[in-house]
């Protein structure tokens, strides 16, 4: 149970959720392990695919954005948009799913600690249907694609009988059909990642606490308020009588290139911080802190302490329920080259180098010391050869992990379940998540000019008021924000 990051959320959306971090570790327990996920394979997601978008347009423009097909082109995505928007809407067809019983996955995007109490089929449609539609080129993602997400995972099939469940009741009704003897609870980061999408710090009041997602203000909560919400969460799972229940640590919210780090002399980072964090689509000369919205050093340094407190939070709540502690927010620091050039912790397992060999694909990937050259910045692509120059870990909007980045979270689990004595049948599976990690084995052709590409899902001035009104990637992000309106 969790949020996006347990759901498998990735370049926009959530589509293969045999891609997850859970269900990669229920591929090695064994064979005969049944792992029943909801599917969002339709329309490439939901509530959008850059990764499909972006090779859809290189299959007719191909591998840059110019000024002469820039028009077509966004014409072209604003007609797809359009069919993934009114599909997920449920104008094409019924979004039901006959499958009664609840699913192992019941993670869902968007979710902070609270929602997973709160939130069930009977809200999210009544939410859905008293907001407003806004059938414009000023919005061109899914209405509500976060409830619409919440219905299809809590109850598919729409019944009467669960539409009040939310997510700790359908794992309640798992855990009494037999019992449960993993349960991963990964959630906790949207709590604070509304700083990051939102590039706006609004603390928690009591208002805010255990209430639902479209009714809170803040993008922050204060670490008491966590506490608290974290507190009631843990009470309700502990009574349940898992066997055995792991919970992660809260990686920094500023490492993800979601946002970027600036200088003002535009040198590397200097002591693991820069002097502006701003959106990933302006390049570090394009920057202005009079012009773009922006976090300051000081900000980063206060939101990292913040997820410092919650960690502390989350490890002293664990023992107190004899859950385990994941340490997922280690690795990822150690594996942020561009902050910590000189942070010499391996976050690599032996057996994903040994599998990025041998793939033909990825090979280069090793250095000639046996080092991975992946990292946690934005992908790029070198120009003259079209491969992977440098990122890998984190998809293309810039928050969420790739399918890489999912599998190396997996690998994180795995070695804390082993240590709970969990036994697994067979070796994690390294050459699959590779072989399924195509925006490195097979990077889209428009990744070529990066900025270029940026730009045009950035899109400004006429471009923006012809096609969009607003900027896609923007909205995307905002999207995650505990406070969800948009301006």
């Amino acid at each position: 149970m969790g949020d996006s990051m347990a759901q498998g959320f990735k370049n926009g959306g959530i589509y293969r959720t045999d891609l997850s971090f859970p269900a990669l570790i229920a591929r090695s327990m064994g064979d005969s392990v049944q792992f029943d996920q909801p599917s969002f394979s339709a329309q490439a997601g939901i509530p959008i695919n850059i990764e499909v978008l972006i090779r859809g347009l290189s299959e007719k423009y191909g591998d840059t954005i110019t000024l002469k097909n820039s028009v077509p082109a966004a014409r072209e995505m604003y007609r797809t948009l359009s069919r993934i928007k009114s599909y997920w809407d449920g104008h094409l067809k019924s979004l039901r799913v006959d499958h009664p019983f609840p699913y192992h996955n019941q993670a869902i995007w968007g979710f902070s600690i609270s929602d997973s109490m709160l939130i069930n089929d009977h809200y999210s449609r009544k939410h859905i249907l008293n907001t407003r539609p806004r059938y414009s080129v000023f919005n061109v993602l899914p209405d509500n694609a976060m409830y619409t997400t919440a219905r299809l995972v809590l109850n598919p099939s729409f019944s009467a009988e669960a539409e009040n469940n939310t997510m700790l009741n359908n794992v309640q009704k798992i855990q009494e059909d037999g019992g449960i003897e993993n349960l991963i609870v990964c959630i906790g980061h949207n709590n604070i990642v509304g700083a990051v999408t939102k590039l706006r710090i609004i603390f928690s009041e009591p208002d805010d606490l255990h209430n639902y997602y479209a009714d809170r203000k803040c993008t922050v909560f204060r670490p008491e308020h966590f506490k608290e919400e974290l507190y009631r969460l843990y009470s309700k799972i502990a009574v349940m009588n898992v066997k055995h229940v792991f919970v992660p640590t809260i990686p920094y919210v500023t490492i993800p290139p979601a946002i970027r780090g600036v200088n003002k002399n535009g040198m590397s980072s200097n002591g693991g911080y820069f002097d502006y964090y701003a959106r990933f689509w302006i390049w570090d000369e394009d920057f202005d802190p009079v012009k773009h919205p922006h976090l300051t050093k000081d900000d980063a340094i206060l939101l990292d302490q913040i997820v410092d407190q919650y960690n502390e939070i989350i490890r002293r709540l664990a023992t107190e329920f004899d859950f385990c502690v994941v340490p997922v927010a280690r690795y990822v620091k150690a594996a942020a080259r561009r902050r910590h050039p000189s942070h010499q912790i391996e976050p690599y397992p032996t057996n994903f180098i040994h599998a990025l060999k041998r793939n033909p694909k990825t090979n280069y990937l090793v250095d000639e010391k046996g080092h991975p050259r992946i990292s946690t910045d934005y992908l790029r692509l070198d120009e003259s050869t079209g491969k992977l120059d440098r990122g890998g870990i984190f998809s293309l909007d810039g928050l969420h992990p790739s399918t890489i980045g999912y599998g190396l979270i997996a690998n994180m689990y795995r070695m804390s379940m082993e240590k709970r004595g969990v036994k697994f049948e067979h070796p994690f599976d390294w050459d699959f998540v590779i072989e399924n990690e195509t925006l490195v084995t097979d990077p889209p052709p428009l990744m070529h000019d990066l900025r270029k590409l940026l730009r045009f899902l950035a899109m400004t001035g006429q471009e923006r008021l012809t096609f969009f009104g607003k900027n896609i990637l923007e909205i995307l992000l905002e999207t995650f924000s505990s406070r969800p309106e948009i301006n």
